[in-house]
């Protein structure tokens, strides 16, 4: 009988889940339902968008009280994407994402069933608490649960975003089919609290705790168990190594130590990650998120035609989001990210000189190409290679950060488009969004970090820590 392998800290656990050569099981089925997170936030994003002209219509909504709403989610997510790291740092992965879930059906339903403006205002707010703070975890915990050669599946949460909008506007296009009328926007907003509830039950029976957080908190025993049960991987808890013990004497990491992410090794990660996190979604929700309004302009005006053209798009999305990971892999995050904000500057320009100019075809064909570009390099990227670059002590609260950074994104984009697009107009505003795109790419140039070309985080942690040990008993050996 072979020998079980001996668990003594963060760098073991590592260790044992980068050995194997894929997800399979119980393990597949949990890393998926981790990503069903993710895709209830695309899709409470996109049940509002989807809907919000009959909800302008019913509720006669002024242009001010349409940019607070679509605005509120992300807005909360500055304040709970940090907030999210930082429970997920405290009291472990898991119960931060079924937490989030509760805001999601509260809001969900809130929204539905309101009466004016500022009960569907209330309802965005608790969206918004739910998605800061599932985002923020939900990356950082795919990372520890992902072997590292399989690192680039993480982008795949670009993927899932374009299905769960895609899925939200064929919803929308039933309702419309069915004659719900005015009332449209409350069953496609009311559906994303029917995905809530699912996602909780179904996280609630099978989401186990990340071994590595738990070997990060000194709990071997626990972390050896869930290695077990997601895993299969039969292995025992040994004697702590320094470094486990040096992490559990050590103050418990919060908002006092996030000024750890912006010194030594992590400052040029800090500055790349949340770049791309910021760009990305600043060029997403300026224009990606008003496909709808764009579709308008291309095909006509009619309901049907908008939700059709922006399936199409999405589905591009979905493409895109499929070959960013392939692109990681190949490239490198930094790279491929550099190579998709070169590409949606390209389209945004093109977009700028030539919207309303030109046949329908190649009116189409820009959007298309803003939205391949971005899915499958930057708009990928941003969340993951934050998830990537730190080790497991400080891995939620980097996610929180960038995350945090990224929401100041989608507000500007959600609520200056408007503002600029009625002042300049839709082409010149396109030529100044440009600027987002081209700052993203020369960042990642500039920058050369990139988790995918570089060891393990906490592999690197462990093994300076040892070595700092090692120095340290020579050095009082040479004392005596």
């Amino acid at each position: 009988m072979a020998q079980r392998p001996s668990v003594k800290g963060v760098a073991d656990v590592v260790a044992l889940i980068d050995g194997l050569g894929k997800i399979t099981g119980r393990a597949q089925v949990i890393w998926f339902l981790v990503f069903g997170g993710l895709f209830l936030d695309a899709y409470s994003n996109a049940a509002l968008s989807a809907g919000l002209g009959p909800m302008t219509s019913q509720m006669e909504l002024t242009s001010t009280q349409v940019s607070i709403l679509t605005a509120t989610a992300p807005a909360l997510a500055i304040i709970f994407n940090p907030i999210g790291g930082w429970l997920a740092t405290r009291i472990g992965r898991v119960p931060p994402l079924l937490i989030a879930k509760v805001f999601a059906i509260a809001g969900a339903l809130l929204a539905a069933f309101a009466g004016d403006f500022t009960v569907v205002w209330l309802g965005r707010v608790l969206v918004g608490v739910a998605y800061g703070i599932d985002f923020a975890v939900a990356m950082a915990l795919l990372a520890e649960y992902t072997p590292a050669k399989l690192g680039g599946r993480l982008n795949l949460w670009q993927a899932v975003w374009y299905v769960a909008t895609t899925s939200n506007l064929a919803l929308a296009l039933l309702f419309f089919n069915l004659d719900v009328g005015a009332d449209i926007w409350r069953w496609s907003v009311g559906s994303a609290a029917v995905v809530a509830l699912a996602l909780l039950v179904g996280q609630w029976l099978m989401l186990k705790e990340s071994p590595t957080w738990l070997a990060s908190k000194g709990r071997l025993d626990e972390a050896v168990l869930n290695l077990d049960r997601i895993y299969r991987i039969k292995a025992v808890a040994g004697k702590p190594d320094e470094a486990t013990r040096a992490a559990v004497a050590a103050p418990a990491i919060g908002f006092r130590q996030a000024g750890l992410l912006f010194k030594g090794e992590y400052l040029p990660r800090t500055i790349l990650s949340s770049v791309i996190s910021l760009g990305q979604s600043m060029q997403y929700f300026a224009v990606g998120w008003y496909l709808p309004l764009i579709s308008l302009t291309i095909f006509g005006e009619s309901f049907e035609k908008a939700t059709i053209g922006s399936m199409v798009f999405n589905a591009f999305g979905i493409a895109g989001g499929l070959l960013s990971a392939y692109f990681g892999r190949r490239l490198g995050l930094r790279l491929s990210s550099a190579a998709g904000f070169g590409g949606v500057f390209v389209a945004l320009i093109a977009m700028g000189l030539t919207f309303e100019k030109v046949p329908t075809a190649v009116a189409f064909l820009l959007p298309v190409l803003f939205i391949l570009c971005h899915s499958a390099g930057p708009g990928a990227n941003g969340k993951s290679i934050a998830a990537l670059s730190y080790s497991s002590d400080v891995r939620a609260l980097g996610t929180g950060v960038t995350g945090m950074v990224g929401s100041f994104g989608s507000v500007a984009g959600l609520y200056l488009f408007p503002q600029i697009k009625e002042s300049l107009g839709l082409a010149d505003t396109f030529l100044v969004l440009a600027v987002v795109p081209l700052l993203g790419m020369i960042t990642c140039l500039a920058i050369k970090w990139d988790p995918m070309k570089a060891a393990s985080p906490d592999e690197t942690a462990a093994l300076r820590t040892t070595d700092a040990d090692e120095r340290e008993s020579e050095e009082s050996a040479a004392a005596r």
